[in-house]
């Protein structure tokens, strides 16, 4: 009893494991990156959207949003109906399967590293590891934002609206079975779908900076600290045993 207490108190008055303290933020901060890069591009390029822009800015743009980021829309896209806070919302849709894919890894990791800690962890070294993810993390979100810009060019002929009855924009009528020819409709639906195909709008987008870094900030923090205190197996700091009879399930 006397000698496990002596090695416990000898653990807990040593440095900290900086080596391991930096691998393991290291591999928390990879992983979960690497994670939601692949989901993220696979789901763009799903969606066809790398034929309209470059795949690596949209794939940065889209885990940036999905660490609470944020990104803003420039450019003509007036042509397609959308202008000013309506651009803005189409664009800065959180994607939850991207978000999802970063969160189980980046907890997993570093749950991970602490059971690696022993039984009981100092309060110190844990607060320390966790800093050191979520400062890793931030930092690497920086990169995101700098390279999370780009411009896309849609181009309306290739929506498919052409095969549509008075797409082809000539102004000629609508024509339905049985009933004929019933004109164009006072031109609206002819010239809508036409102005649609001649569109070819330049949307640029860029990722904020600085709402991106707090946003990932408080993305990461709230991650590990649900993580920690829902995991069972993990090591708590001496003082935190009621943490583990009541809240963890």
């Amino acid at each position: 009893m006397s000698a496990s207490t002596n090695v416990e108190t000898a653990r807990h008055g040593t440095r900290l494991p900086w080596g391991d303290i930096l691998l393991s933020a290291i591999a928390c901060v990879s992983w979960a990156l690497i994670g939601m890069a692949g989901t993220a591009a696979l789901g763009l390029h799903l969606l066809e959207a790398d034929t309209a822009g470059s795949l690596g800015p949209m794939t940065a743009a889209v885990v940036a949003l999905g660490a609470g980021g944020s990104v803003t829309p420039s450019g003509d896209v007036s042509a397609f109906g959308l202008t000013g806070a309506e651009a803005a919302t189409a664009i800065e849709i959180t994607p939850l399967g991207v978000s999802l894919v970063g969160a189980v890894l980046l907890s997993w990791f570093f749950l991970r590293s602490l059971r690696g800690a022993g039984v009981v962890i100092a309060p110190g070294e844990l607060l320390t590891r966790a800093g050191a993810v979520v400062a890793l993390f931030v930092a690497m979100l920086g990169g995101l934002a700098w390279a999370g810009h780009d411009v896309i060019t849609i181009d309306g002929s290739s929506l498919g609206l052409d095969d549509l009855p008075g797409g082809g924009g000539g102004g000629g009528g609508i024509e339905i079975p049985g009933v004929g020819d019933i004109g164009d409709i006072g031109g609206l639906l002819p010239d809508q779908i036409g102005d649609l195909i001649d569109a070819k709008a330049a949307v640029g987008f860029t990722v904020d900076t600085a709402p991106t870094l707090l946003g990932g900030m408080a993305w990461s923090a709230g991650i590990l600290l649900i993580a920690l205190l829902a995991s069972r197996r993990t090591p708590l700091p001496r003082g935190w045993e009621a943490v583990h009879r009541v809240v963890r399930p």
